[in-house]
């Protein structure tokens, strides 16, 4: 039998702990928060089937040869267009989702042992992307408002120790929901100019907002120390794996390269149609029904854990946004130990352990609103109630 020696770095790559609960939990009959799906009902069908069309019908040829690395330039253009600041498309770079982002971005930023900062908890995705780099990821403090910033620079380290960068997700955080205030976000950068600390700014939810008015992104507030993600997956489909980078130009070359070792390019017929699909200010129409949507289905999860939790001991975040929401347990409870009497009781959620780089604190849970309707949702929260009641028995 063939022995196959494994780069030590293979040891580092797991398997994503959300996916392997769905895993256990997509059967009949449980209602599952877990997924950090979008809701299928927000997927603009009928426009896709039109942009396919005209695409094979006028690109044909072009959409389905390779293509350049950067992405097209009409898409590129576009998301420049669409961003709130004013964006050079020559920084836009199109990647295969926001997920490959992640993984480029740890490839040319980080060593063994370098050291990445990152908020307590933080997107669980963007752990998995960067370990097979082997950095040290460590957590900063953050309460409802993000990263906080004197631990920021008390985590910073300094001369071959100091941070190469931190990761942060400002809009309706995965996995707490919580969005940074404009005092907070202006107060952070700050602080990363003046210690020399790019930042990595994550904004996959950030046009999903049900209240208020959207602060300025990070990187409109200093272009040339925060490299932005956005993606497309959330306000289009996730089935297309559409992303971007915009990317000073110090660094836009190497993610460049990065990408060409990776894939070559972004699939070209699938730029070619979303670029088809945007025109004519398509999301400016789009997006307001998919909030509508989101936000009732988060006012019923809200208003159900009003109604259930009474008296339990438990509090959760109220998320102005997004897709999730964050509950802590009682001290001395174990989500991880909770999932199987959910289960057992018809519902699903995601323990938060894992979203912790290190230390992690096991009361706590994520929930996602977004794919369950608002009798289902009612009906899931009180059978988490249930679980949590025989838990505590």
């Amino acid at each position: 039998m063939t022995q196959w020696t494994l780069a030590s770095r293979a040891a580092k790559m797991n398997s994503s702990a959300i996916r392997e609960i769905l895993k256990l939990t997509d059967r009949p009959g449980i209602i599952s928060m877990a997924g950090g799906l979008p809701s299928p009902q927000t997927f603009p069908i009928s426009a896709f089937q039109a942009a396919c069309n005209t695409v094979l019908e006028r690109d044909g040829a072009a959409a389905l040869q390779y293509s350049t690395t950067e992405g097209l330039p009409a898409l590129r253009q576009a998301v420049a267009d669409f961003l709130p600041w004013d964006v050079d498309p020559e920084q836009v770079l199109i990647v295969s989702g926001s997920q490959q982002a992640l993984d480029l971005i740890g490839k040319i930023f980080l060593d063994k042992d370098s050291r990445v900062l990152v908020e307590r908890p933080t997107y669980l995705g963007a752990l998995q992307a960067f370990a097979p780099m082997e950095p040290i990821a460590v957590g900063v403090a953050s309460d409802d408002q993000g990263m906080l910033v004197d631990d920021f620079a008390a985590q910073a380290g300094s001369g071959a120790d100091k941070a190469r960068f931190a990761y942060v997700l400002p809009n309706f955080q995965n996995p707490t929901g919580r969005t940074m205030s404009e005092e907070r976000r202006q107060a952070l950068v700050d602080k990363a100019r003046a210690l020399d600390i790019p930042l990595v700014e994550d904004n996959p939810y950030g046009d999903l907002r049900f209240e208020g008015e959207a602060p300025l992104p990070l990187a409109a507030r200093n272009p040339e120390g925060v490299l932005y993600m956005g993606s497309f997956s959330k306000v289009l489909a996730p089935g297309l794996r559409l992303g971007f980078v915009v990317a000073p130009k110090s660094v836009y070359g190497k993610l460049v390269q990065a990408k060409q070792a990776a894939d070559l390019h972004t699939p070209s017929f699938n730029q070619r149609v979303v670029a088809e699909v945007m025109k004519d200010g398509f999301l400016d129409r789009h997006i307001p029904t998919i909030r509508t949507l989101y936000k009732n289905q988060r006012d019923a999860m809200l208003a159900a854990l009003d109604q259930e939790m009474v008296g339990l001991g438990v509090s959760w975040t109220r998320p102005v946004g997004g897709m999730f929401l964050w509950v802590q347990l009682p001290e001395g409870m174990d989500a991880q130990k909770l999932l199987p009497l959910a289960v057992e009781r018809g519902m699903a959620f995601v323990p938060g352990a894992p979203f912790f780089p290190g230390n992690p604190q096991h009361n706590c849970l994520r929930l996602s609103y977004v794919t369950v309707p608002p009798a289902q949702i009612a009906q899931g929260i009180a059978a988490l109630a249930a679980a949590i009641k025989a838990y505590a028995q």
